[in-house]
């Protein structure tokens, strides 16, 4: 397992994250996914975040993510989803003919761990066993 570390925090937190075209439009194909990607491995860098995995589909995007748990997963999402449907609807006209915003409000976000819920449970439980 792999830990990071910021001034005060050791951590290993990774989510898997999904969001999708508003309306379920099937656009990520071709130069727009490609510029997609990029985007995010922009963002990711600037914000000091690891994209460990991703990949989209025609009308959504998986991510695997580890991040500060002091920044948030919520930002990480925010500032993604911002920047490229900014930068994608300036670059791409048939984004902004097509569609009024690019995203869908909403996501979805998993934490993603190295054990399963029963041994954390039973770790926790076992704390003061001798």
């Amino acid at each position: 397992m792999k830990f990071k570390t910021n001034r005060n925090v050791v951590y290993n937190c990774q989510y898997h994250v999904v969001w999708c075209v508003k309306y379920r439009k099937k656009l990520l194909t071709g130069d727009i996914e490609t510029r997609l990607k990029e985007i995010l491995l922009d963002v990711a860098t600037e914000i000091e975040t690891e994209i460990v995995e991703m990949e989209t589909d025609k009308d959504h995007i998986h991510l695997l993510i580890s991040c500060d748990p002091q920044f948030g997963i919520h930002k990480v999402v925010k500032r993604m989803k911002g920047r490229s449907s900014r930068l994608l609807r300036s670059e791409f006209g048939i984004l902004r003919s097509r569609l009024s915003s690019l995203w869908t409000n909403s996501y979805f976000v998993s934490t993603v761990g190295g054990a399963s819920l029963e041994v954390i449970k039973q770790y926790i439980k076992d704390q003061q066993k001798v």
